[in-house]
């Protein structure tokens, strides 16, 4: 029977695995050669999800990395099948002879991750009709309510989330980037962020989101699923 996982329970279940739990997915990246190779092995992995393919599975194949994301079209979320997919997946992919992995360290191009772009608004409600007209958004499955997120429906763009704010900041920006990586990834990203010239804005909610800015105070969020259930 299918079961919604916890998040610790989705990153332990995969961790051997060669993939990570990232912001309610699991994904792994496997280097290839051609673009012809990440094919086969995108087929691949669909015959070894079987009749699951359709509901969990979404390949991106460029010529030089395939990357394989699982997570429940139904539930928007990861389950016990998505595990048993991502182990069904890795023994395929090993068979062909390829090694899949988060991409993890400074010589991979880099490790698997997920972008969405927060709004900050006093009147969600009222403005989230508007962004999902103007990018051709949906709802995300078993989320359609008047301030919830807003999902690519063939998932090539970022996800869009809303806060709330408590008062007008116009001399703020009012949009921000998230960038929700592996757990084991997140201190070297805010290393080479900081090495880069940014600023460490604050660390309170951390390993949830450092919240880290430019030379200029544009501000991006490096977040990972760690410390969201307490």
């Amino acid at each position: 029977m299918e079961r919604k996982l916890s998040r610790q329970e989705a990153s332990e279940a995969v961790q051997d695995h060669g993939w990570r739990y990232v912001l309610g997915t699991l994904q792994t990246a496997v280097p290839v050669g051609t673009l012809a190779q990440g094919i086969t092995l995108a087929a691949e992995a669909v015959a070894a999800c079987g009749d699951d393919a359709d509901r969990h599975l979404r390949v991106d194949v460029r010529p030089e990395l395939a990357v394989f994301t699982l997570q429940s079209s139904d539930h928007a979320t990861v389950t016990t099948v998505d595990v048993d997919l991502a182990r069904r997946i890795s023994a395929a992919v090993e068979r062909s002879g390829f090694v899949p992995g988060p991409g993890l360290g400074a010589e991979a191009p880099r490790p698997v991750q997920v972008l969405e772009i927060a709004i900050d608004a006093l009147d969600i409600a009222g403005i989230r009709p508007f962004w999902k007209a103007v990018l051709g958004y949906v709802d995300e499955a078993g989320a359609e309510g008047p301030e919830d997120a807003l999902v690519d429906p063939v998932w090539q763009g970022p996800a869009v989330w809303f806060q709330q704010m408590d008062h007008p900041r116009p001399q703020r920006n009012r949009i921000h980037i998230d960038i929700s990586v592996p757990h084991d990834e997140a201190p070297r990203r805010i290393e080479a962020a900081l090495a880069a010239g940014g600023r460490l804005l604050s660390a309170t909610r951390a390993p949830a989101f450092w919240v880290l800015a430019d030379l200029e105070g544009n501000e991006a969020c490096v977040t990972t699923w760690q410390g969201r259930d307490g």
